[in-house]
């Protein structure tokens, strides 16, 4: 997004803004993109059970999906970054070889405390039945 600054004496400047915190962005797309074909399930099967028991493939579609996303692409997001391949101009050259340095932990704190929010909310929900 661009924004025009004076500058005091008159004169206006063009100024980029970002509109969106990237990683937010791409969490949340990735999110969705990865579970998009277990909430359609999950809805489809709502809707074709109303006024019936429902089902266990919603639940279990999005508690697998969480699982996947939490464990296994975290994990290969981690392990794809190498020495090599990041060559990103704002990286911290003063961080040894090998070891990885998360830039917006408060993002990634709020993923894995809503994810095992989440998991014991699915818990005490099936201790219920």
């Amino acid at each position: 997004m661009v924004v025009n600054l004076d500058q005091g004496d008159g004169n206006i400047i063009p100024h980029k803004v970002t509109f969106w915190n990237a990683t937010v962005a791409n969490l949340t797309l990735m999110a969705l993109g990865s579970s998009a074909p277990e909430i359609l399930l999950a809805v489809l099967e709502t809707l074709g059970n109303l006024g019936k028991c429902p089902g266990e493939l919603g639940a279990s579609t999005i508690v697998g999906s969480a699982a996947f996303n939490l464990l296994v692409i975290s994990g290969l997001s981690i392990y794809a970054v190498t020495e090599a391949n990041d060559n990103s101009d704002d990286r911290d050259n003063t961080m040894t070889v090998g070891v990885k340095k998360i830039k917006d932990m408060k993002v990634f704190a709020i993923t894995a405390i809503s994810s095992i929010w989440a998991y014991i909310w699915v818990w005490l929900v099936l201790m219920d039945q």
